[in-house]
């Protein structure tokens, strides 16, 4: 089982170019950057966790941008959104950020994609939240085709585009691996409709641990004709709990990701002293 790090980059945090390093140096194996472009300041619809809004909800840097700072630091750490909005995004330009930052990285990348929760941030980039599944498969269907293809054309519902020439394709072949977020089930249903593996978090307001799905989860990808080991699990938001973690490893979680609050290296270290004993004993 591999271990990652997820941290909302801001101006006042320790930087992705400054982390990357850090935490290529202390054994984790990847590094995910969330998004949200912007959050508008009239909102009707909750944040998820509950309570207020987190300020690093809007003070987010780009991902993309995050992680190509952080790709000309890092030798070995992998690259991961975590995740990115896609039914915010165009996806000829998406196809276009994804494969250049998986050049850059020399096939680092991992392209972990998401539906998204807020109805009024997603109606400022003129996405409708009743059809954003359905847009955001679309999407994903649009850009396999363009990291594969030398002349790609897509005509689905909601995206159409006519032949084209788009470079530079991807490093990992056929294409960065897309590690689809969201909740059991419905999560779940569309990683291993499209997916190549599943983000879920550990505990959620529905749910006190994810892991008494785990084995449905793998039922249901059998089910569709998947093989349960081509869709690993990516674990977000996992307590530093030893017995815990020994447990998601026994039932085959494939990766789990910390949490870093968004500061600098004083605030930060401390968290991965605390999780170096946890991360060899897993090893």
């Amino acid at each position: 089982m591999q271990f990652g790090a997820a941290m909302f980059f801001t101006d006042a945090s320790m930087p992705p170019q400054e982390l990357g390093p850090l935490l290529e140096q202390c054994g984790f194996e990847s590094l995910w950057v969330p998004e949200h472009s912007h959050v508008p300041s009239s909102r009707a619809t909750p944040f998820p966790s509950g309570g207020a809004m987190l300020r690093e909800y809007y003070e987010i840097m780009d991902p993309f941008i995050a992680l190509t700072a952080a790709a000309i630091t890092t030798k070995t750490l992998k690259l991961g959104t975590g995740v990115c909005l896609v039914n915010q995004r165009d996806a000829i330009q998406t196809a276009k950020v994804v494969s250049s930052l998986d050049r850059l990285s020399r096939g680092r990348f991992l392209f972990g994609v998401g539906d998204g929760w807020n109805r009024e941030e997603m109606a400022n980039h003129g996405t409708a939240f009743e059809t954003r599944h359905k847009l955001v498969r679309e999407r994903i269907e649009a850009m396999k085709l363009i990291w594969t293809e030398e002349e790609p054309e897509y005509h689905g519902e909601l995206v159409k585009f006519d032949k084209m020439k788009m470079w530079p394709k991807p490093v990992q072949k056929p294409h960065p691996p897309i590690i689809v977020g969201g909740a059991f089930p419905y999560g779940a249903r569309r990683a291993i409709r499209y997916g190549d593996g599943w983000i879920p978090r550990a505990t959620r307001p529905n749910y006190e641990d994810i892991g008494q799905f785990l084995p449905q989860f793998h039922a249901m990808a059998r089910d569709a004709g998947r093989d349960p080991r081509t869709l690993p699990i990516s674990l977000f938001r996992v307590p530093p709990d030893l017995d815990l973690l020994r447990r998601y490893r026994d039932a085959g979680v494939a990766r789990v990701v910390i949490t870093v609050p968004a500061e600098q290296q004083d605030g930060i270290l401390p968290i991965l002293d605390q999780w170096a004993p946890l991360m060899q004993a897993i090893s």
